[in-house]
C-alpha cells in the first residue's frame, strides 16, 4: 500500500553524542576523512547503506547502538577530538585572516547549482561542481563567502538505460528533512522567506535553507511553500528544466531574491554584509538589478546606482558559444518587471537596455544573461586562458574599436579541491612522506609551484597504489554494471560475463561527461575495427570506462549515449569497455583515481575548461586530451599526450572527426600502450612511473581550487572591494554622470593631425621618435581623455600586434581652434615590421580599464599623412 503522506523521523541522540548531530549538518565531513570514519564507525552496515550520508544514517541507527556508543569511552573520546577540530576548523585563523591588504568583509557567490556532495544533489555538471569547489576551498582558506543558490526538489535527473541503451531520466523528489540543510529562521522561530512580485498581482515567495559547508553558509531558495499557487511551488522544481517563463523565473528568484535571501541572513546572523557579488555565469545576473534598487531606495538614482553597482560585481562566463547562453524574449522580460510585475519603481526600458543585444550580429528583440552580466559587472573572467581569450572575441561587440585582446575580460583557470578528489591512499601515501598537516596543506592552501617530496617516493610504492586504485575502480564497476543490467531487464543467470569484466592489469582509460554533441562522446568509435583491435591486443590490451548524461531534451545527446552503449554490449568487447549510467559525484570518486589515463576529445577551443582532468592527475592519471581548455595551457610531455586538431578554417566536419579520431588511435597504438607495458630492469614500467610523478610534482600545485580562490581574492575580490569603497554616493553621482557628459560629447573628440620626429620608412632598433599629435575634444578637457600611442609589429595589412600603449601629454592649453596639441616620445624596441598608431580613450580615475566604455577615437585617413605610420 502506498502512504498519503510522508515524513521523517529523526532520533533523539543521547546527550553524550549531540555533537554527532553539528557534525552531520556541517558538509566538511564530506571532505574530512576523519569525521567519516567516525561516522562509519557509528553503524557500518548501516553507513554503506546510505550512501556515506550522516544525516540518513542518524536517521537509521537502532536506539539501542546509540545508548551503548554513549557509554563507549573510546568512541566518545574520538567524538570530542573530532568535534573540536571542526571547531578549531570554523573559528581559526586561516590563510584569508592572515593576508596582507585590505579585503572585502564579505563576497557573496551566486551559482545555479552547486555540487557540494553527492548527500546534497544540487547539480548537473562542471559548473556545478566546479561552485561546490569553490565554496569548499574558500572555506579552507577562510574567505568570508555566502552561496547563494536554488534547492530543486528533484534535483537534477537520474539516468538509467532501456534495454536497448537508450537514457532514460527519473526525478525522485527530494525531502529537504532527509538532506544536511536547515531552515533558515526568524527569531520568533518562524521560517524566513522572500517574496517576489509576479505579473497579475501575484507573489512568488520562497524559503530560505542553509546547508553549511565548513566555514561557508550556502543558501538555497526553495519555492515549494505552502502560500505559492501550484505553478509558483514548481518553479524550483528542477534543475534545467521547463521552458522560457519557468527559466526566466528561476533566475529572477536566484538573482533578485538572492540578494534578498543575503540580507535576510546578515541580518539574523550578523554576518558582515557582501561588498562583492560574484555571479558564476548569466542564471544570476538579476542580483544587479535588485541591488540598483536597495540604492534608488536610499536616494540614488538609476544611472548612480548602476555605478556603485558594478564596481563591487565580478562576472564569470563558462561557456564559449553562444548557444549555452540563456536568452528571453524581450517582451518576456518587459512583462515581469516595472509597475504590475518585480522592481516597479523601476523603468522596464533601463532594465531590457541592460541585456539587449544591441551590436553588429546581435539578435535585437532576445535579453541575453550573459551581455547583462558583463554590463553589470566591472570585472569579468573566463575559466582558462584559451577561454579568456574565446570569450573576449565572442564579447567584442560590447567594445566596438578595441581588438579583442583588450577586450576587458580576464581569465582565472578554474581548479578543484583536492581533499575531495584525491583518494584516501593518495593522500595517505603523501602523508606518509611530509605528515599528514603538511600534506593537507599543500592540498588545500597550495602556493607552492612543485612538490618535490613525490621525488622520494619509491617507484613501486607508486606502481603498486596505481594497481591497488585500478583494482578497487573494477570491483566498483563491476557492481555498477550488474545493477545496470538489472534495470535493463536481465536475470542474474545471463549475467555471469560480467564477473570478467575489466582487469586490474590492462591499462584503464576513463572518459567521463555531459555528452552535449562537441565533447564527442563517439569520437572513439570513428574506426570501430580500429579499437576493437586495441581493446582486444594479444600483449598490449586497453579498457575504457565511459559514463554521461545527455541533457533530457538533446535527442542527438542520447542518440550518442546509445550509440556507445550498443557497442558496449557486443559481446566481444563487452569485458573491455563498458558505460556506467547515472554519473554523479560518488561515481566520480571512485573513476578519476582508478584510472591510468583521462580522455577528452572536445572540438577546440569549445571547452572553456574541463576540470574532470584535474581531479584525475591529482590521483596520479595521466591526460589524453585535445589541446583545449586548461590542458592547453599546462600541457607538457611529461603530463601526458596532446592529440593534435584539425581546427583550420574550411575543415568539413566529418573530415575533421576523421583526422582527430586518426590521430587518437595512433597515439594510443605507437606511444601510450607502449609505455604503460614496456619494463624495466626490476620489472616496473619505469617511464610510465616518471611521468606520474612529473603529473604530481609539477602539475598537481596548479589544478588546486585553492589556487584559483586565491587567485580571485587577489586579482578580482581585493580590487572590487576597494572599487566599492571607492563608489560613496557622491562619487557614484559623479562617474554616472561623467559617463552621461562623455557619451554625449564623444563625437566631437577627433585625431586631427599626427607627426613624427622621422620621416623616413625605415629606422634603427633603438631609435626613438617624437610624436606630436594635434586632437579635438569639444567641450571635453584633457582631464576626461588619455591620448596614447599604440605600437608593436604589423602584419600585412597593417593590423599590430602584441601591442604596447604609451600615454602622450598635452602642450600648453588649446589654441585659437580649440584644438590641443600632445607630445611624447615613441622607443623603436623591436625588429621587423613595425607600426604606430594615435587614439583617444576615455579616462577617469573610477574605472577598472580604459575600454570599459567602449569608447575610442582614432585618426582617419587624412590625419595620418605626415605620420611615417611604418617601418618595414
Amino acid at each position: 500500500m502506498k502512504a498519503i503522506r510522508r515524513f521523517t523521523v529523526r532520533p533523539v541522540l543521547p546527550d553524550a553524542l549531540r555533537p554527532l548531530s553539528d557534525l552531520a549538518r556541517n558538509l566538511r565531513w564530506s571532505w574530512h576523512a576523519e569525521t567519516r570514519d567516525l561516522f562509519q564507525s557509528v553503524d557500518p552496515e548501516h553507513w554503506a547503506a546510505s550512501g556515506g550520508d550522516p544525516v540518513r544514517l542518524l536517521g537509521s541507527v537502532r536506539p539501542a547502538r546509540l545508548a551503548e556508543l554513549a557509554e563507549d569511552r573510546h568512541f566518545l573520546r574520538r567524538l570530542t577530538t573530532v568535534a573540536d577540530d571542526l571547531h578549531d576548523y570554523v573559528t581559526g585563523e586561516r590563510w584569508y585572516q592572515g593576508h596582507p591588504g585590505e579585503l572585502p568583509a564579505a563576497v557573496a557567490y551566486f551559482s545555479p547549482e552547486f555540487g557540494v556532495t553527492a548527500a546534497l544533489p544540487q547539480y548537473s555538471g562542471g559548473l556545478g561542481i566546479l561552485a561546490g569547489d569553490h565554496l569548499k576551498a574558500a572555506s579552507d582558506l577562510g574567505v568570508p563567502l555566502i552561496g547563494v543558490g536554488l534547492l530543486y526538489r528533484h534535483g537534477y535527473f537520474r539516468q538509467s538505460l532501456s534495454r536497448d541503451g537508450w537514457q532514460q531520466e527519473h526525478y525522485p523528489v527530494l525531502d529537504p528533512n532527509e538532506l544536511p540543510v536547515a531552515l533558515l529562521r526568524e527569531a520568533d522561530g518562524t521560517p524566513a522567506q522572500v517574496s517576489l512580485a509576479l505579473p497579475g498581482g501575484k507573489q512568488l515567495h520562497a524559503r530560505i535553507w542553509l546547508a553549511q559547508v565548513g566555514r561557508v553558509p550556502l543558501l538555497m531558495l526553495d519555492s515549494d511553500v505552502e502560500e505559492n499557487d501550484l505553478g509558483e511551488r514548481g518553479v524550483t522544481d528542477r534543475l534545467y528544466g521547463g521552458g522560457s517563463e519557468h527559466r526566466l523565473l528561476q533566475e529572477m528568484l536566484l538573482g533578485i531574491g538572492g540578494v534578498r535571501a543575503v540580507r535576510t541572513y546578515c541580518r539574523l546572523t550578523g554576518h558582515a554584509d557582501p561588498e562583492v557579488f560574484h555571479t558564476n555565469e548569466g542564471h544570476a545576473g538579476f542580483l544587479g538589478l535588485e541591488r540598483i534598487a536597495e540604492l534608488c531606495d536610499q536616494g540614488l538614482d538609476f544611472d548612480a546606482g548602476l555605478e556603485a553597482v558594478r564596481a563591487g560585481t565580478v562576472f564569470t562566463t563558462h561557456t564559449p558559444v553562444p548557444a549555452g547562453i540563456d536568452r528571453f524574449d524581450r517582451e518576456l522580460v518587459a512583462r515581469h518587471f516595472g509597475a504590475e510585475a518585480e522592481l516597479p519603481r523601476m523603468d522596464v526600458g533601463r532594465i531590457l537596455a541592460l541585456g539587449m543585444e544591441t551590436y553588429p550580429g546581435g539578435e535585437p528583440n532576445l535579453f541575453n544573461m550573459a551581455v547583462m552580466g558583463l554590463r553589470l559587472a566591472q570585472r569579468a573572467n573566463g575559466v582558462s586562458l584559451l577561454h579568456g581569450q574565446v570569450s573576449r572575441e565572442m564579447f567584442s561587440g560590447l567594445w566596438p574599436g578595441f581588438d579583442p585582446e583588450e577586450v576587458p575580460i580576464t581569465s582565472v583557470t578554474n581548479g578543484v579541491h583536492a581533499p575531495t578528489w584525491v583518494a584516501p591512499e593518495v593522500f595517505r601515501l603523501g602523508a606518509r612522506q611530509i605528515g599528514a598537516q603538511r600534506t593537507e596543506d599543500a592540498l588545500t592552501v597550495g602556493g607552492s609551484d612543485r612538490w618535490d617530496a613525490v621525488g622520494d617516493i619509491p617507484d613501486q610504492d607508486i606502481w603498486e597504489l596505481r594497481r591497488s586504485l585500478r583494482e578497487q575502480l573494477v570491483m566498483e564497476v563491476r557492481e555498477r554494471l550488474r545493477a545496470s543490467w538489472r534495470q535493463r531487464g536481465a536475470g542474474t543467470a545471463e549475467l555471469g560475463w560480467i564477473d570478467g569484466v575489466l582487469d586490474p592489469d590492462v591499462l584503464t582509460i576513463g572518459f567521463a561527461r555531459r555528452v552535449p554533441s562537441y565533447k564527442r562522446l563517439t569520437l572513439m568509435l570513428r574506426d570501430r575495427d580500429r579499437l576493437m583491435d586495441l581493446l582486444l591486443h594479444p600483449e598490449h590490451p586497453i579498457q575504457i570506462v565511459v559514463a554521461g548524461k545527455a541533457h533530457p531534451a538533446d535527442d542527438g545527446g542520447k542518440r550518442l549515449v546509445q550509440e556507445l552503449v550498443r557497442f558496449a554490449d557486443d559481446p566481444r568487447v563487452r569485458h573491455r569497455i563498458v558505460f556506467l549510467p547515472d554519473y554523479g559525484m560518488a561515481m566520480a570518486q571512485k573513476l578519476y583515481p582508478g584510472c591510468d589515463i583521462w580522455l577528452n576529445n572536445p572540438l577546440r577551443p569549445l571547452e572553456a575548461c574541463g576540470t574532470s582532468g584535474m581531479k584525475a592527475a591529482l590521483n596520479g592519471c595521466l591526460n589524453l586530451s585535445v589541446l583545449d581548455g586548461w590542458w592547453d595551457e599546462w600541457f607538457q610531455p611529461d603530463f601526458g599526450w596532446s592529440i593534435p586538431t584539425a581546427d583550420g578554417v574550411g575543415t568539413d566536419p566529418d573530415r575533421r572527426d576523421d583526422i582527430e579520431a586518426d590521430a587518437l588511435y595512433e597515439l594510443l597504438e605507437q606511444r601510450v600502450t607502449p609505455r604503460f607495458y614496456e619494463r624495466g630492469q626490476g620489472g616496473l614500467p619505469d617511464r610510465w612511473i616518471e611521468m606520474v610523478r612529473q603529473t604530481l610534482t609539477l602539475l598537481g600545485p596548479k589544478v588546486l581550487a585553492g589556487r584559483m580562490v586565491r587567485e580571485y581574492v587577489e586579482r578580482l575580490y581585493a580590487p572590487a572591494a576597494h572599487a566599492h569603497r571607492a563608489m560613496v554616493p557622491d562619487a557614484a553621482r559623479e562617474l554616472a554622470e561623467w559617463k552621461a557628459r562623455l557619451r554625449a560629447q564623444w563625437h566631437d573628440v577627433t585625431v586631427d593631425h599626427v607627426e613624427t620626429t622621422v620621416a623616413t620608412t625605415t629606422a634603427e632598433l633603438g631609435t626613438t621618435l617624437g610624436l606630436r599629435v594635434r586632437v579635438g575634444l569639444g567641450t571635453l578637457g584633457p582631464d576626461d581623455v588619455e591620448v596614447q600611442a599604440v605600437s608593436g609589429r604589423v602584419d600585412e595589412e597593417d593590423r599590430i600586434a602584441d601591442a604596447s600603449t604609451v600615454p602622450l601629454k598635452p602642450v600648453g592649453g588649446p589654441d585659437t581652434d580649440g584644438r590641443w596639441v600632445y607630445e611624447g616620445p615613441l622607443s623603436l624596441d623591436r625588429t621587423g615590421p613595425f607600426g604606430y598608431t594615435v587614439r583617444i580613450l576615455p579616462a577617469h580615475r573610477l574605472l577598472a580599464s580604459g575600454a570599459e566604455l567602449g569608447m575610442v577615437a582614432v585618426p582617419s585617413q587624412d590625419a595620418v599623412e605626415g605620420a611615417g605610420v611604418l617601418m618595414r
